[in-house]
């Protein structure tokens, strides 16, 4: 069985939002939109998103990293926000297992909100329907589109390649191929929800710098130094020019 999926290597990951705003601009655009944003910037700021990237510290100070972290539905395939839903508004393409909410069925119950483990689903404030990341299901089947474009918009937005995009279940996909050769792993799945997406896990990496290292030989700062200075008494520029 197919399973589109996206492979994230959180070892390149610069948390710069490409993502979050390609996603934001395309899926507003296409099918899956209208995506509100009644109150961006206030107090208690409102909007859809179907890509969000997490940024937080880890460690402790001096030993501290930074981590981004992107998030968006991971089209379980055991998706425990399908059998909850009413009225059958959620469901999971046999295709290729992509997990989508029928706006015309979706009565804003928010259970599926309730049920997703990850927190990825969110309520349209304006439409009062619950949207999610459709993997731009409008974009990858577009033959329109050159075949380098069907991709989803934050992978092709990425500017660190931070994002695969392919059939998991196809050994011979790259995303398959990284989420072998590179350890790539499900997020909590302890759940049991058999998330499609996968992380890549950063790679530890440490350089060691020596003190004499620090200190530059050609240092510029020195080498201006070595120049005749002006007096103190001597006009400056804004004496013996006129603006």
């Amino acid at each position: 069985m197919t399973q589109l999926a996206l492979v994230i290597d959180l070892n390149v990951c610069v948390g710069c939002h490409a993502c979050v705003t390609s996603c934001k601009e395309w899926n507003t655009s296409g099918t899956a939109g209208y995506m509100s944003d009644m109150n961006p910037y206030g107090k208690d700021p409102t909007g859809t998103f179907f890509n969000r990237v997490q940024t937080f510290e880890i460690g402790e100070f001096p030993n501290s990293e930074t981590v981004h972290f992107p998030k968006s539905c991971l089209h379980c395939e055991d998706p425990p926000c399908v059998p909850v839903c009413p009225t059958g508004a959620s469901y999971k393409r046999e295709s290729d297992g992509i997990v989508l909410v029928d706006y015309d069925k979706c009565i804003g119950c928010k259970y599926c909100s309730w049920a997703c483990p990850y927190g990825v689903r969110e309520i349209d404030e304006h439409q009062k329907v619950m949207k999610k990341c459709t993997l731009c299901v409008d974009r990858i089947y577009d033959q329109a589109l050159p075949e380098r474009e069907r991709k989803p918009a934050c992978v092709l937005a990425c500017p660190t390649n931070a994002r695969l995009f392919g059939d998991v279940n196809d050994p011979a996909s790259e995303a398959a191929v990284a989420i072998r050769e590179r350890g790539g792993y499900q997020l909590m799945p302890e759940w049991g929800t058999k998330p499609a997406n996968h992380y890549l896990p950063r790679r530890k990496t440490s350089i060691t710098i020596h003190e004499d290292e620090l200190v530059r030989v050609d240092n510029p700062l020195k080498k201006e130094r070595q120049l005749p200075m002006p007096d103190k008494d001597a006009p400056t520029l804004d004496d013996v020019t006129s603006w």
